[in-house]
């Protein structure tokens, strides 16, 4: 069964955006270092899972990228761009991308049966709604989280819905030298405690 890995950037504190949704605290001088771990992360991906909201500007910057071959992060471009993505969504009829389909139903039913296809594993970004929903029902089996060294007190969390201990085993732990550090967790059991 593919596993579904999650990859997202956060505060020290535990936040992916500010409270008024701002990404300022964002580290963006990545080095060769830390753009080498996120090629062997996402290079075996199979598929991409994304919120809509995201979808509406994580696709078409990726694809802005994987049209010019000057571009810095064209490798990256053509790996989002040619890679399936399926968007979850409440209000979208039909696709507005390439390469992607709607998924409008159980999200665990959805999930569950893109685990059972055939191919490479399964990444997920998206918003804290998006994301929350994938930890609350247990189904982010890889944790990928990159700590950026800032603190910003309150924001978007995408562990706030939690209503069980959420069980975690360190895999790896990377610094790099732009500040941010990749942790790499296993998901374990989810606790009732």
């Amino acid at each position: 069964m593919r596993k579904l890995k999650l990859q997202v950037q956060m505060t020290v504190d535990g936040f992916i955006a500010g409270p008024n949704n701002e990404m300022d605290w964002m580290v963006f001088d990545w080095d060769d270092q830390i753009n080498e771990y996120v090629k062997e992360l996402t290079e075996p991906i199979g598929c991409i899972v994304l919120g809509r909201r995201l979808a509406q500007g994580f696709i078409p910057h990726w694809a802005g990228v994987a049209s010019n071959p000057k571009a810095p992060d064209y490798a990256a471009g053509l790996k989002f761009s040619e890679t399936p993505k399926v968007v979850f969504t409440r209000t979208l009829e039909r696709s507005e991308w390439e390469n992607t389909v709607l998924a409008k139903g159980d999200l665990v039913d959805e999930i569950m049966s893109l685990k059972k296809q055939t191919g490479g594993d399964i990444i997920a970004y998206g918003g804290g709604t998006f994301v929350s929903s994938l930890i609350k029902a247990n189904l982010i089996d890889e944790y990928h989280l990159f700590i950026n060294p800032t603190a910003i007190g309150s924001g978007m969390s995408i562990f706030a819905g939690l209503e069980k201990k959420l069980a975690l085993n360190l895999k790896k732990a990377t610094k790099f030298p732009c500040g941010i550090a990749a942790l790499f967790y296993e998901a374990g059991k989810t606790s009732t405690q």
